[in-house]
């Protein structure tokens, strides 16, 4: 066992993504603490380091004993910011995932450089609940479906705009049309027009999400496969689907806990 995961130390998981930046601590298996904050690549190492000692001591926890750091970033300026703030505020030199860090997971992608590191955790996450063919639904600042065959093998997958980026792009380019807020219309068929924007959008990535699931069974010759969904609005899309099992909000520190286990050789 490293330190980072046994007696009074624990696992910083962070996940940077595009929007938001999610970070979770773990003793063991379990996730003791977590929040989301916004991402700002202009923020300084030093800014992040008093924002995550301020969160802490928020939740009670004045000097967390932090042994391992494990960081997935999507935004480029934000990981060299990030892995000083850890080796500054927390003493723990991260592991950044990408090209040479032991997942466990093949990839077989045509340039697996170009596959983003919470997409692989979010797959490795899925694989371990599953053992089987897995799809991976995540609802972030782009909604991405990831495929894992039943053998553990990390295929590739599907990318479209996000259900924020939709929205936005409705009322940016259009003259009438109101912000509104995303839950789900008591009908489709609205009766005004937000209900109508509200029904679109729910509605209309229930469908997608559905009909991408049933394209890569046909695709694939699958007989069955787990699908798995996470991100903020993962609940509100997963209620109405048809293919979509379990939502995890928390899937992506999951799998950055395996991949850190696997890595530093903590596997039990």
């Amino acid at each position: 066992m490293t330190p980072g995961t046994s007696g009074d130390q624990l696992l910083m998981a962070i996940d940077v993504g595009n929007t938001h930046t999610v970070i979770g601590l773990y003793r063991g298996a379990s996730l003791e603490k977590h929040w989301r904050i916004v991402t700002e690549a202009e923020r300084t190492a030093d800014e992040y380091g008093m924002l995550f000692w301020n969160l802490f001591q928020a939740s009670g926890m004045e000097s967390p004993g932090i042994a391992d750091v494990i960081l997935s970033s999507v935004v480029p300026p934000m990981t060299g910011v990030v892995v000083s703030l850890c080796r500054d505020y927390f003493h723990a030199d991260p592991l950044v995932v990408g090209p040479g860090v032991k997942t466990g997971m093949p990839i077989l992608y045509d340039n697996p450089r170009e596959v983003g590191a919470d997409r692989i955790a979010n797959a490795v996450a899925g694989y371990e609940r599953s053992g089987g063919a897995t799809i991976v639904v995540d609802f972030g600042t782009a909604t991405t479906l990831d495929y894992v065959t039943a053998d553990g093998e990390y295929v590739g997958g599907v990318i479209t705009p996000g259900i924020g980026i939709s929205l936005d792009a409705l009322y940016q380019r259009t003259a009438k049309l109101p912000r509104v807020e995303l839950v789900k219309p008591r009908r489709v068929v609205g009766r005004n027009t937000v209900n109508a924007i509200q029904s679109g959008v729910v509605y209309g990535y229930v469908e997608m999400v559905d009909g991408l699931v049933r394209h890569v069974i046909r695709d694939e010759e699958l007989e069955d496969v787990y699908v798995v969904a996470t991100g903020g609005l993962a609940s509100l899309i997963a209620a109405e689907s048809s293919t979509i099992r379990e939502v995890d909000e928390f899937l992506t520190l999951d799998g950055l806990r395996i991949i850190n286990e696997r890595t530093r050789g903590d596997i039990g």
